[in-house]
Parts: structure tokens; sequence; C-alpha cells
């Protein structure tokens, strides 16, 4: 049994401010290669306004463990272009919170949000870089597509229907 949970919070609360520029600092030291400075930081979330990560079109997924600690988060919007369409969005996982299946956990859960949110299909997008995420997301069912109308520093497109497991 998982020694987390995952719940709904929303992106713009303290402490998931605080886990998101973790994960700026994190993206930048390994896409980039160096630290992405503040300014990079302010521009990532700006370019994202909370409100695609909410209700009604999307949702913010947060992993705590017994204790309220974060141990990770993941994000799910519906493309403005296809309703039908979700996209995956800001899924990282906490150190503290990696080599237990945390990753895999997120991505389901993502996966039953979008399905609830009326999703049929789920894109993401990741770079050459992350091998985690092209791993995670093959082995759970994501096949390489096409661009689509994404953005940053990606070069790797998955897709998924979501009438299958």
């Amino acid at each position: 049994m998982p020694n987390w949970t995952i719940k709904p919070e929303p992106i713009g609360a303290p402490d998931v401010d605080d886990v998101m520029e973790q994960y700026f600092d994190e993206m930048g030291r390994r896409v980039l290669g160096r630290e992405a400075t503040e300014t990079e930081k302010r521009a990532a979330l700006t370019a994202d306004p909370n409100d695609k990560l909410a209700p009604p079109r999307g949702l913010f997924l947060v992993a705590r463990d017994p204790d309220g600690e974060f141990l990770g988060c993941a994000g799910v919007r519906l493309l403005p272009a296809d309703p039908r369409t979700a996209e995956l969005k800001r899924m990282f996982v906490h150190p503290a919170g990696r080599g237990a299946g945390l990753g895999r956990g997120l991505l389901l859960a993502v996966e039953d949000a979008a399905r609830t949110l009326g999703a049929k299909r789920i894109v993401c997008e990741t770079n050459t870089k992350l091998t985690e995420a092209r791993t995670l997301y093959t082995r759970n069912g994501y096949a390489e597509t096409e661009p689509y109308e994404g953005h940053g520093k990606a070069d790797h497109w998955f897709a998924k229907d979501l009438d299958r497991p």
C-alpha cells in the first residue's frame, strides 16, 4: 500500500509555490544545463496561469506523506483547441518521493482526473534529457506522437487513449 495520498490542491497555495520553485530549479539544471533564473521561473509560471490547472477545465494534484509533507505533484488541463484531449502538466516527484512508484501513482491519478473532465485522450511533452519521464510514459501505454500545441524545450510528445488501461 502506498505511503502517500494524492488530492487536488490549488496550484497557488504557498507550499505548492515553493515546490514549483524546486521544479523549475531541477528543470533548469537538467534541461538548460544551469539554474533557472528568477525571471525564467516567473515567466514559466505566468505562461501557464493557475486557472488552466483548476476546475472546470483542469486540476492540480498533490501527493503528500502521512505527515503532510510534499512528495510530488501533477496537473492536467483540457486543451483549448480540443476539449476531448487533456494535457499532463508540471509533473514533479520530489527526491523524498522517488523510487516508490509515486510517479506512476501521479500519472494514473492524472488520467482519472482527465477522464472526469471528459477527456478521451491525454498528451504530454518532455525533453530528451528527462529519461525517467519518457520511460514512465512508455511503460504506461503512451506512444510518441506528433507535436501538439506545446512549448518550451520539448522534443518528445506522447499520447494515450484514455479508454485503454
